[in-house]
């Protein structure tokens, strides 16, 4: 950070850009008294490197930014009654100890997950963002930093490739489908009108067909051994107790394991094999209320059949012509 602000400063532009690092919450300690935010301090292990980092923000005028993720608070067992302020007022502590009191703070992300864990559902999320965004409307900020808040919403669109080591709720942030669909109503007006934002439009995807349990096979002896390698490979947190896709049976589970892995694979015929076990379904597979999705087209793949169809059509009028 310091020797690239020092690039910056060199090439003229340190008063206009500064340097900065997100921060998530695991930089403190846990105390006795974690429900409080005045017991907050940073982590015996890298407290003399915040306090580094946090001065030589505030020395250049830059801001701290923490993301900030209260469903992850509500896992952790914490109980507050408005954990977006504590977790603010916390940080606040944390840089009052460390002499820094009035450096500025962005909140870099915050927002509530729609699937893969019991508590994360577009009906909380609605709640969420619509308490979130009043709050924000109202420019009060917390009981300890008054005023408006500089706050970023994560995220955009759901990503089946994240890391899930924190839990499957993970892959499920956006408050856009993978496809840009909304998934609840939400308002961004400052006036309370809660409606469905706009979709994404001219959204192409590839062939509706899917990749299913073939139920005529009759060698089963490697089915879990392919059913978690579809998952390794594909996203199954949508299988997780209490999400989106937990009501199928046995079947369900394995065509829908298979499936994810088929159309993030952009609906490789080889993919769908798995020793015999899979086949291509050309009915729509979503059932019991579980989304088997269809993937979208990539750019790579819009290229290839752009340059084809123009090819194709240069080589129709060479023909014509001749």
């Amino acid at each position: 950070m310091k020797n690239i602000q020092r690039a910056l400063d060199q090439a003229g532009h340190g008063n206009k850009i500064k340097v900065t690092c997100p921060f998530n919450s695991d930089v403190y300690a846990p105390t006795a008294s974690s429900n409080k935010p005045s017991s907050g301090v940073f982590r015996s292990d890298i407290n003399d490197t915040m306090v580094d980092i946090v001065r030589f923000l505030h020395d250049h005028d830059s801001a701290y930014v923490v993301n900030i993720h209260p469903l992850i608070n509500l896992i952790s067992g914490k109980n507050y009654t408005n954990m977006f302020d504590a977790s603010l007022d916390t940080l606040i502590w944390v840089l009052r100890k460390s002499g820094v009191p009035n450096l500025r703070i962005i909140v870099g992300e915050v927002g509530w997950p729609t699937d893969g864990d019991i508590n994360a559902k577009p009906t909380y999320a609605k709640k969420f963002y619509n308490g979130f965004l009043n709050k924000m409307a109202k420019k009060k900020g917390t009981p300890l930093r008054p005023g408006p808040i500089d706050a970023y919403l994560f995220g955009l669109i759901d990503e089946d490739l994240k890391s899930i080591l924190p839990g499957d709720f993970e892959r499920h942030w956006g408050i856009l489908t993978y496809d840009g669909q909304p998934k609840f109503p939400m308002d961004l007006s400052e006036i309370r009108n809660h409606t469905y934002l706009t979709a994404v439009e001219g959204i192409a995807y590839l062939p509706a067909q899917w990749c299913v349990f073939n139920k005529k096979a009759k060698d089963h002896s490697n089915l879990a051994g392919e059913f978690d390698y579809a998952c390794s490979k594909g996203d199954c947190t949508a299988l997780g107790y209490k999400s989106s896709c937990n009501n199928l049976n046995k079947e369900g589970n394995i065509s829908y394991a298979f499936n994810m892995y088929f159309q993030m694979s952009d609906q490789d015929v080889k993919v769908c094999d798995f020793g015999g076990l899979g086949k291509i379904e050309y009915r729509n597979a979503s059932q019991n209320g579980c989304l088997f999705p269809v993937q979208i087209l990539s750019t790579g793949v819009r290229t290839i059949v752009v340059v084809a169809r123009t090819l194709f059509s240069i080589c129709f009028v060479v023909l014509f012509l001749v």
